[in-house]
């Protein structure tokens, strides 16, 4: 699967395009529209599913210096402002300030992040690293390991410093019952890392 296919079975959720629209019309710094709600659109257009069936939310990340809970809440009520009556949930969340919550809400380490972007590399699954963005001339595409698993139906853990096999093994077995076509490969445990996406260059 190409970016341009995966991007046009994507945005064959209108719920998608809104919220991505909306983002860059509110100019949040480094705002995607990322994960889930962009994969599971895909397979419920490859299967034959109704394009919102399964998503629980819309995941937004954005890269805020300012770590203030204040901050970030004032961004949530702008957001769901500007979405008006979308049905459907919307979670905004700061990843300048991940790192400030999640070790006591999950127990498992998490070192700040430098952009949006590293956010979505520390996903526990592969298949999910996948972020979108409206852009003055289109839309940008985040996706460090490709579309292939999205294609494939395949659910691949990404062992990392906040991975947890236990996580993953529940939320694999949530998308087998919504999505019994995947594929569930076994967690692994070799980290990885790769840079910011303004520190990327062509080779």
């Amino acid at each position: 699967m190409t970016q341009n296919e995966f991007l046009n079975l994507a945005l064959r959720n209108p719920s998608n395009k809104f919220i991505a629209e909306k983002l860059f019309e509110l100019a949040l710094p480094d705002a995607w529209i990322v994960s889930g709600c962009l994969v599971q659109t895909v397979w419920n257009t490859l299967t034959g599913r109704d394009v919102d069936y399964g998503i629980n939310d819309y995941d937004v990340f954005y890269f805020d210096p300012d770590t203030s809970w204040a901050a970030e809440d004032a961004v949530i009520g702008r957001l769901h402002g500007a979405l008006g009556d979308l049905d459907a949930k919307v979670e905004a969340r700061n990843q300048a300030r991940v790192h400030l919550w999640y070790g006591a809400k999950h127990r498992l380490p998490y070192p700040p992040l430098r952009c949006s972007t590293e956010g979505i590399d520390r996903f526990p699954t592969r298949n999910t690293q996948i972020g979108i963005r409206r852009t003055e001339g289109g839309y940008d595409v985040y996706a460090p390991d490709g579309f292939d698993d999205a294609a494939g139906l395949i659910v691949r853990p990404n062992p990392g410093p906040n991975f947890s096999a236990a996580s993953y093994a529940a939320k694999a077995a949530r998308w087998t019952k919504l999505w019994p076509e995947i594929t569930v490969l076994p967690a692994e445990d070799s980290p990885d890392g790769r840079p910011c996406e303004h520190e990327r260059r062509d080779p």
